[in-house]
């Protein structure tokens, strides 16, 4: 716990334990929701055969980022999870978007 406490900055325990709600509770409904969203655009087992699951999974992928920072805004950690948003999207060669949405902030 103390190596990934110093590794995320996080400074108490308890923070420690909210970061994980948070991600429990975004896994969690981001699965929930993955089917409805799928279905809702088309997409289904019956029409998709195997390729059905891992095309569901890229599909949820940017619902599940944007949860996680709404859980994260929710339960008091935004900056904690907007700074490991950005980091996991300049790790996936994404990172136009988190430059994108630091420009555009910066404005205000």
């Amino acid at each position: 716990m103390k190596k990934l406490k110093a590794r995320w900055g996080v400074t108490s325990n308890f923070q420690l334990v909210v970061i994980f709600i948070v991600f429990a509770i975004t896994g969690s409904v981001s699965a929930y929701l993955s089917k409805p969203f799928t279905t809702y655009i088309g997409l289904t087992s019956d029409n998709l055969g195997w390729l059905y699951f891992p095309i569901r999974l890229i599909a949820i992928f940017p619902i599940y980022q944007v949860l996680l920072v709404l859980f994260g805004f929710l339960f008091g950690q935004f900056e904690f999870f907007w700074a490991f948003e950005k980091k996991m999207l300049r790790s996936m060669k994404l990172g136009f978007i988190a430059n994108w949405f630091e420009k555009n902030s910066s404005k205000q």
